[in-house]
């Protein structure tokens, strides 16, 4: 691969584990508006997109009502319902110390992103986190990837995109990176190769050897 200085993440599912907290959250809106109507399993296609195309899609006249409904209680859940992934941690800090730059690229609200970064204790890894917040177009338009590259200073020829799902695999290969998917996305593994990453990760570990960090 071509020499890499730059590492950008995805935060849900990739860094953090809020998958049960998104789930909760959806289960909950849903169950609300929906009464019976989605279980688990359908509720694991919308973790990935922003919450406004989830809920724009499933009904345009209630979708702020449904989005304002999932963030109050995802906020009230959230400190609880957060979990760290193994290894995460240490890679990051492997990445920060060899004096890679690093970005986080996430379809989430700023507040909310910078809570489980500093729960998690990542937030001082990361020189620039672009959210839902700050561009017209979320993934899997290049658009956020491009601007955490603008920011870094990077080029995409030297910055891999890392993440679980297809918005950020997408996003990625529309922005020119390279691109990593994680092994433990909430869809599986078989979904995750179907993305046709660069690289598949086992454990954030993996990373090191394959940017040349370890």
């Amino acid at each position: 691969m071509k020499t890499v200085d730059t590492v950008l993440f995805d935060l849900d599912g990739t860094l953090i584990d809020t998958n049960e907290l998104i789930i909760a959250s959806f289960e909950h809106t849903l169950g609300e508006y929906y009464p019976g109507h989605y279980k688990r399993a359908d509720i694991l296609p919308f973790i990935g997109p922003s919450l406004d195309e989830t809920f724009t899609r499933l009904n345009p006249s209630l979708a702020n009502d449904m989005i304002e409904m999932y963030i109050e209680h995802n906020h009230l859940h959230h400190d609880q319902l957060l979990r760290e992934y193994e290894g995460v941690r240490e890679a990051v800090a492997q990445l920060f110390d060899k004096g890679y730059k690093l970005g986080v690229v996430t379809t989430k609200r700023r507040p909310t992103t910078e809570r489980g970064l500093e729960i998690t204790g990542l937030k001082p890894y990361f020189s620039t986190i672009v959210t839902f917040d700050d561009v017209e177009n979320v993934k899997p338009h290049p658009e956020p990837i491009k601007k955490a590259m603008a920011q870094l200073g990077s080029t995409p020829e030297q910055t891999i995109m890392v993440g679980d799902n297809t918005h950020d695999i997408d996003g990625g290969k529309r922005a020119g990176t390279q691109t990593a998917a994680v092994g433990w996305a909430v869809r599986g593994l078989e979904e995750v190769r179907s993305l046709y990453p660069d690289y598949i990760l086992e454990d954030m570990r993996d990373l090191l050897h394959i940017v040349g960090a370890d």
